[in-house]
């Protein structure tokens, strides 16, 4: 198991047992030293049960948002109750590590399978992930991440794309 997806696993038992969040890992491991957005997705037999994240870094270390990022997506998602003690052992757990993200010109320049997004109308933010099963073309894309954000069509929007670096 990849150590970001070991410490959202230990950050979400722990949380979830005893409402105590875990401390950095000590010595840091340089690679969860870093500065990134992360998302962390939570899955029961095969089926989404959490998923939060940050498209910005908005913590001191990779380490942080991880930690931060798994209780949300285990307490916080508003789609699904808080998880519970007697769903642990169901549960299957990815970190999403992402790339800054960079203006995007036209549609053209996206690929749902290698890039995720960010639609971006006024105040509003949409983001979807890359290579989501059932997302198959830059509209469907830009359409759940514009739903998720509240914006319609017609809305006139900014358009970032990014990579991931996925650990399962």
């Amino acid at each position: 198991m990849h150590p970001l997806v070991k410490l959202a696993k230990d950050t979400i038992e722990t949380f979830t047992l005893n409402g105590k969040t875990v401390e950095l890992p000590q010595p840091l491991p340089a690679e969860m030293a870093e500065t990134a957005g992360t998302f962390v997705s939570i899955k029961k037999k095969g089926e989404l049960r959490g998923c939060i994240g940050t498209f910005q870094p908005t913590t001191e270390n990779l380490a942080a948002e991880v930690i931060q990022n798994a209780i949300s997506a285990s307490t916080r998602d508003p789609r699904f109750p808080p998880v519970t003690s007697d769903e642990l052992d169901d549960l299957e757990y990815s970190v999403d590590v992402l790339s800054a993200p960079e203006k995007v010109k036209s549609k053209k320049e996206l690929d749902p399978k290698k890039f995720g997004v960010i639609v971006i109308s006024g105040t509003k933010k949409g983001l979807l992930l890359p290579d989501l099963e059932g997302v198959d073309t830059v509209d469907d894309q830009i359409s759940i991440a514009s739903a998720k954000a509240g914006i319609y069509m017609g809305d006139e929007i900014e358009l970032y794309s990014f990579e991931v670096r996925r650990h399962r």
